[in-house]
């Protein structure tokens, strides 16, 4: 691919160079580094001159670190109490003005978040990839229910259930303050099917594995858990192997290698191939939005 040069960032090496085997490029030279302050130093090792630059970064571990590095924060994009910022305006902003003219994610945390943006913003999504992992690795997908953890996700599993020519259901849950799940209540029949529990991220995984509890006792036979971004801090990793579900199935968003170390639950399922095809259509002029709805082979 001409005129074309590949950063990645600090945060998630190999996801870069997946997607730079797929294009057939090699990444470009870059050298990130701390002074003794902490500030964070970007220095580019090749010229750039008349070239598409783009850069690949995940928003995890060291958010804020990885944010100077090209991150946005998804998670902090509304006023939800009286003096709290709208953190993810200040970053489109910052990511604005450094010299992005054209930004593409991965299942933000809310879609509207692409509103605060001045610049275009392509929002894919891991859908194709979630229904050929449940086609290629549940056998008995065909009698599966795909079920939300909370009503915000009630568009997202009616969309992979319509997909998949199946029912879906939702958990109506009540929080008595943030990370911590107060009660749940199972809406809709998974009695003698398999249940899917899916959602686009998990921080310290007790909505999913107080989920996954309701499940069985409801008649689920089985139950799967699909996640987009994978983040499992604090308590989740013990939360995930003690829960009652066969496999939690996370995308290679963020980096699952030190995770799956200690919880063989925990499987990875690859969307470089997205991302790179996503980079690959807007650096040709073909439309993204095709990668909507279909994984590329």
């Amino acid at each position: 691919m001409p005129n074309i040069v590949l950063f990645s960032g600090s945060s998630h090496q190999d996801q870069s160079q997946r997607v730079a085997d797929r294009l057939g490029l090699e990444l470009g030279k870059v050298v990130t580094k701390k002074f003794s302050n902490q500030e964070t130093s970007v220095e580019m090792g090749e010229s750039v001159r008349g070239e598409d630059v783009y850069n690949i970064q995940s928003g995890c571990r060291e958010i804020n670190d990885n944010l100077m590095d090209g991150a946005p924060h998804h998670d902090q994009y509304k006023k939800d109490k009286s003096r709290a910022p709208i953190s993810v305006k200040l970053v489109a902003n910052m990511l604005s003005v450094a010299g992005a003219d054209h930004i593409v994610t991965m299942d933000l945390y809310a879609s509207r978040i692409q509103g605060f943006f001045d610049i275009p913003v392509d929002n894919l999504y891991a859908e194709p990839a979630v229904l050929q992992w449940i086609r290629e690795n549940i056998a008995e997908w065909k009698n599966c229910i795909i079920v939300s953890p909370d009503a915000g996700g009630a568009k997202r599993v009616t969309s992979i259930a319509d997909r998949l020519n199946v029912e879906f259901a939702l958990i109506h849950k009540e929080r008595k303050k943030v990370n911590e799940v107060d009660q749940m209540v199972l809406v809709g029949d998974v009695k003698d099917h398999v249940g899917i529990l899916v959602d686009d991220m998990a921080d310290t995984c007790s909505t999913v594995c107080h989920a996954a509890d309701e499940l069985p006792s409801a008649g689920a036979t089985k139950v799967y858990v699909v996640l987009t971004h994978g983040i499992f801090s604090g308590p989740a990793v013990s939360g995930v192997n003690n829960a009652a579900f066969e496999a939690v199935v996370v995308t290679n968003t963020i980096p699952q290698e030190d995770k799956m170390k200690h919880c063989t639950k925990i499987q990875v399922t690859d969307i470089s191939m997205i991302l790179a095809e996503a980079i690959r259509r807007a650096h040709s002029g073909e439309s993204v939005s095709y990668l909507f709805s279909h994984a590329p082979l």
